[in-house]
């Protein structure tokens, strides 16, 4: 009886791994590549992010622009006093700050999702 030699080993995987990475590395080309799919990816990024950005810019600007705003419309608001302190100082010096905080941390937040969302559909895709 003749042994025959053995033959090249090969390497068994499952198919489903390999085509997810064949698939994210196609989609992240397609955006490093400035294609028409990449475009479409990276222009929904961009305008997800700019809706964001316009939605706290707005809440800023009414929250900023606004008291000064009422404070003219309504004068007596102006000799209102709480706690020894004018109400216009108050809202504007105390209100303001921890409300811009508080934006800028949901603004975090949110751009942070964004990015988490588009990196997972680049990778789903």
């Amino acid at each position: 009886m003749t042994q025959e030699p053995p033959g090249k080993r090969v390497r068994v995987t499952s198919p489903r791994s390999g085509a997810a990475r064949r698939r994210q590395v196609a989609v992240t080309h397609e955006i490093d590549a400035q294609t028409g799919v990449g475009e479409v990816f990276v222009r929904s990024l961009i305008t997800t992010q700019m809706r964001l950005a316009m939605l706290v810019l707005v809440v800023v600007a009414v929250l900023v622009g606004g008291l000064p705003a009422l404070f003219a419309l309504v004068p007596r608001l102006s000799d209102v006093d709480a706690l020894g302190i004018p109400l216009p100082w108050l809202l504007l010096g105390g209100l303001v700050y921890p409300a811009l905080v508080t934006l800028a941390w949901f603004y975090v937040r949110q751009a942070e999702r964004v990015e988490r969302e588009f990196s997972d559909l680049v990778e789903r895709s």
